[in-house]
């Protein structure tokens, strides 16, 4: 039986500034926006959290487009549309509260983006090759634990996706 290494951040701080930035905001903003998405909207935490959450979130969208690793197009990749989407998500979302005092879409907005940029994203970086699976499995532990975290990942996304969807009216 092959031993994998045990998990490290040593791969995640030996890195590249742009990809430190990206991955601790990324995890700061999992766990603020996780806070903030489900808990009791409207207050002052609320609003505190959310607002440190959208700062996080475009630290996250922004220091993307600086880790070019896997060029396709230019110095870019297919996963950087995440960044677009990052940008049009926030932006919808603050226009919908702050002008429109449009809650449903505010509301819909903010969790798109975090199951989309954060949950649908992340689950990628934990490929055999991508740091984060170094960081979490080891450089040698293979596709297993990968295909685990990925499904498990997936699974979770769509669970929130179809619970958070307005119902239609029967």
């Amino acid at each position: 039986m092959k031993e994998t290494a045990p998990m490290s951040l040593d791969p995640l701080l030996e890195a590249d500034l742009a990809i430190r930035i990206h991955a601790f905001s990324a995890i700061a903003a999992f766990a603020i926006g996780g806070f903030v998405l489900w808990r009791r909207k409207g207050t002052t935490l609320h609003k505190a959290l959310g607002r440190l959450w959208v700062v996080l979130m475009l630290v996250v969208a922004t220091s993307s487009l600086f880790i070019n690793e896997i060029r396709l197009v230019g110095p870019f990749s297919p996963i950087h549309i995440f960044a677009v989407m990052t940008y049009l998500g926030i932006g919808q979302a603050l226009w919908a509260i702050r002008v429109k005092r449009d809650v449903a879409a505010h509301r819909a907005n903010m969790q798109g983006t975090y199951l989309g940029a954060l949950l649908l994203a992340g689950a990628f970086t934990f490929l055999p090759g991508r740091r984060m699976h170094d960081v979490l499995f080891g450089p040698d532990a293979g596709w297993t634990p990968s295909l685990i975290v990925i499904g498990a990942a997936l699974a979770a996304t769509g669970l929130l996706w179809r619970r958070l969807m307005p119902r239609a009216a029967d």
